[in-house]
């Protein structure tokens, strides 16, 4: 899937110069080994990814990755990290904004219609440094719901108490931050 396309392969109207979501600058496209990366070269430093591209880059032994980690941006630039963004390749589609990893150390903004992800400045850096293997990615998970449920949680059956309750709330606050609305 390229700009201008949805997960289908289906063409976006309208689609021309992607625009940063972050800062409004538009976006120059980059090839990083076999990766087309749309970046926000001289504004805000940000990073677009087509739907699975970032899989590509996010971990340190992915050598494409490194030449992401110092895109040239413009300090002076100030970005409203709380603002809501659209994806800059299907135009008025707000993006959600979820954690990348369990460790809730990156939040990452997700188009729901395209897939792609957008990465402000310095993110990329950071997944690289928490996110080294598979096999440490599906620990921290375990690791997180274990202690956000209880290490007995998958025997238990549902008993609809009020400790469960608000296990089972934690967990769909880590899944969706930006939404409160679970108690």
């Amino acid at each position: 899937m390229r700009h201008g396309e949805d997960r289908s392969g289906k063409k976006l109207e309208g689609q021309t110069t992607m625009q940063c979501p972050a800062c409004g600058r538009a976006l120059q496209t980059i090839l990083v080994g076999d990766v087309s990366v749309e970046v926000c070269q001289g504004g805000c430093g940000g990073l677009w990814f087509d739907n699975y591209e970032l899989k590509k880059v996010d971990e340190p032994h992915e050598a494409a990755g490194q030449a992401l980690l110092d895109v040239e941006r413009d300090e002076k630039i100030k970005v409203d990290h709380s603002r809501k963004r659209n994806c800059p390749k299907c135009n008025n589609t707000v993006m959600m904004r979820h954690f990348f990893s369990v460790k809730r150390q990156v939040e990452i903004d997700e188009c729901p219609r395209c897939a792609g992800v957008w990465l402000d400045y310095g993110e990329l850096g950071t997944i690289r440094k928490t996110c080294q293997s598979q096999q440490e990615r599906e620990k921290a998970a375990e690791e997180y719901f274990t202690e956000v449920l209880g290490p007995d949680f998958a025997k238990e059956p549902v008993r609809g108490d009020l400790d469960t309750s608000r296990r089972v709330t934690r967990v769909f606050r880590f899944l969706s931050p930006r939404y409160r609305f679970w108690g």
